[in-house]
């Protein structure tokens, strides 16, 4: 397990990735409480007769062993604040869900494939999935395997995993009880969910959902306006002033809403009020 050292991404405990945690704490427990309740939520193979479409979600929430939900959870909680704080709500929530569930499918696929019947549980799935964006992301932020304090590049730390997982998926120890292709499942999900959001960011003028450092300093750049020219204007310095401190009104409360929902959430008239404000 690795983690690393907040240097700055986002400090707050946001409410997506607290909810997740309650709830993955909270179905572990109910399945301590009641022995046959993992049976209906765990994944099985499609030809089972136990097999059912909602175990592709109810299997990512499900954890039976306390060292499987205590590392999943850790994971969770050190790579999943920083994402949401930098993605927002939206756009967080809709990643975790796509790479848990891209997990599963792959994971299904791989069943049918092979012998592997036994079913499958845990949230690994989407945390790797989280793992990857944390890499694509902050590339070059330090990560640190627990106990060793060996700082490794995060884009190196991803794809060492990912080369992990590959090699025991591919030679077969299935002997590990541990879902390998579904890890690599939720890494593959999450790179190309990861690539369309660019895609789709660079089409409308925006660089990607960016951290809160960026917006801070975006925000600093529009407060720091130079106001020497007011006097060519057809206005008065009051006028001048007074529009000024209403444009950056509405730029700031756009900039909150980027913050706290993404920058999917924004009309087109504020994401033009945002561009043009911009290049201005």
């Amino acid at each position: 397990m690795a983690y690393y050292q907040n240097n700055g991404f986002g400090s707050q405990f946001p409410v997506v990735t607290r909810n997740l945690l309650i709830i993955n704490v909270a179905v572990c427990l109910a399945c301590f409480l009641f022995r046959n309740l993992v049976d209906y939520l765990a994944l099985y193979h499609v030809f089972s007769p136990q097999f059912r479409i909602y175990q592709l979600v109810t299997y990512m929430f499900t954890h039976v062993t306390f060292d499987h939900l205590f590392f999943n959870m850790f994971a969770l909680f050190m790579f999943g604040s920083t994402l949401e704080n930098y993605w927002g709500t939206k756009r967080y929530l809709t990643y975790y869900m796509v790479t848990g569930i891209g997990a599963g499918l792959i994971q299904l696929l791989v069943m049918l494939l092979t012998h592997i019947n036994a079913p499958t549980i845990g949230a690994s799935g989407a945390v790797f999935g989280l793992l990857l964006a944390f890499g694509m992301l902050f590339p070059n932020t330090p990560l640190y395997f627990m106990f060793i304090p060996v700082p490794i590049k995060a884009k190196w730390m991803v794809l060492g995993y990912g080369l992990v997982e590959l090699f025991f998926g591919v030679a077969g120890f299935s002997m590990d009880n541990v879902a390998h292709f579904a890890h690599l499942g939720g890494m593959l999900f999450g790179i190309i969910l990861i690539l369309y959001w660019r895609k789709k960011d660079a089409n409308s003028g925006w660089s990607g959902g960016q951290s809160e450092t960026f917006l801070d300093k975006l925000k600093k750049k529009f407060e720091q306006k130079p106001k020497s020219d007011a006097y060519k204007r057809p206005e008065t310095d009051w006028e001048y002033n007074a529009r000024r401190a209403s444009e950056q009104k509405d730029i700031d409360r756009i900039l909150d809403k980027i913050k706290f929902s993404g920058y999917d959430s924004l009309s087109e008239a504020e994401k033009k009020q945002l561009f043009n404000a911009g290049n201005k």
